[in-house]
């Protein structure tokens, strides 16, 4: 943005600042006129229509002295020369000149200024004692530093100004961009929250009744009673979460979040998925509790890893494995055989994994995940666990 140009004024502040000027310059003339009367006893014709015209005309030029700054401050100061109606108007065209603070610009209009002073001084026949060359432009120059002054005050006051709207406009845009960034993360956030608790729950959902619909007449009652039951349990449970997850949207600001599982559920998750149906073997050499993040961080892990299992190996054997200790790293391993079971697949979101890589990321980690030689898969991820020593604190 040019910081040179001015604001425009409106129909009421342009008329203010024509009329002050034009009232400034009046008590000079109409004494002028006073003292034409008493030398002479009577005013020529140049006083009574030349001056207020040429007084008019730079009162009208002025109304361009935001567009045309320079041009029209030279004019006016010129024309007041032959103008003592005038002179108001070029005390308001230096004004307007100093609020751009351009020493050069300021200097060439105060010396017509005061130049023009000395001229006008000699436009009427008036006799006046008799004073000396320095008060004669003392007195010009000390009108030509107070309009300096104040337009130099006014610039200063607008820059000022145009710099806090500009800052107010640029927080206001940051403010709106951090709102949008809050809004973009907190849906993240909730997308990848019901990911990763209904995606394994509908799974195992999807699972058993792809199990019961391909080997419904070869199964025992007894058997079908359990998978109808892991079914509706699977069902009701997904709801559950589901509403403990939509609850949180339409919760209280000051109202607490459930609790997120830890490492220590793991074992439950892997009972649960057995329950379901799924092959599951758990082995863990871990000593110590890790962190509540890093737990967290390890059980989405391995509910992520018998999601994927049971949606796109079912009938397969899983093996969990987790190792590691306090001031080292922890390993989560989790592999999967072939399936066994030909049973069509549940739609896939494509956005587990890519989840799942963000939150490791985010925990300083490394994630891997490949198809093994015999047809598997493996998911293994190396999660830091500093010693709680020199964990950082908040």
């Amino acid at each position: 943005m040019n910081t040179d140009v001015a604001p425009r004024l409106g129909w009421w502040q342009q008329t203010w600042r024509l009329v002050a000027a034009a009232a400034v310059g009046i008590p000079l003339w109409l004494s002028i006129g006073v003292l034409l009367r008493e030398q002479t006893g009577e005013t020529s014709s140049w006083f009574r229509i030349g001056d207020p015209l040429v007084a008019l005309g730079c009162l009208t030029a002025l109304l361009w002295r935001r567009r045309f700054p320079l041009a029209v401050a030279m004019t006016v100061a010129i024309a007041s020369t032959t103008s003592a109606l005038a002179s108001g108007a070029s005390f308001l065209a230096l004004i307007s000149i100093s609020t751009r603070r351009r020493p050069v610009e300021m200097g060439a209009v105060g010396l017509v200024f005061v130049t023009a002073s000395q001229f006008a001084s000699g436009l009427y026949p008036i006799r006046s004692s008799s004073t000396s060359l320095w008060l004669q432009l003392a007195f010009p120059a000390l009108i030509a530093g107070i309009a300096v002054a104040a337009g130099m005050a006014i610039g200063a006051r607008r820059v000022e100004v145009r710099s806090l709207r500009d800052r107010a406009e640029s927080a206001e845009r940051e403010q709106t961009a951090r709102a949008a960034q809050a809004r973009a993360l907190e849906r993240n956030r909730i997308a990848r929250e019901m990911h990763d608790v209904l995606a394994h729950r509908i799974s195992l959902v999807a699972m058993q009744a792809g199990v019961l619909d391909h080997r419904g007449g070869g199964l025992t009652a007894e058997e079908n009673r359990v998978l109808v039951r892991g079914i509706a349990d699977g069902s009701h449970q997904a709801l559950e979460e589901l509403r403990d997850v939509l609850g949180v949207l339409r919760a209280d600001p000051g109202r607490p979040e459930p609790p997120q599982p830890d490492f220590d559920r793991i074992p439950d998750l892997v009972a649960e998925a057995r329950t379901s149906g799924l092959d599951v073997k758990l082995t863990t050499t871990v000593t110590g509790t890790p962190s509540d993040a890093v737990g967290r961080t390890c059980y989405r892990i391995v509910q992520e890893g018998l999601t994927n299992a049971a949606k796109h190996a079912p009938g397969a054997h899983i093996h969990i494995t987790l190792e590691g200790t306090a001031g080292d790293e922890l390993h989560v391993t989790v592999h999967n055989s072939p399936a066994t079971t030909p049973i069509p697949q549940p739609p896939s979101s494509g956005f587990g994994l890519l989840g799942l890589t963000e939150r490791i990321t985010l925990a300083g980690g490394k994630l891997d995940h490949h198809p093994t030689p015999d047809n598997g898969y493996v998911l293994t991820a190396h999660l830091p666990w500093p010693h709680p020593t020199h964990e950082t604190r908040t």
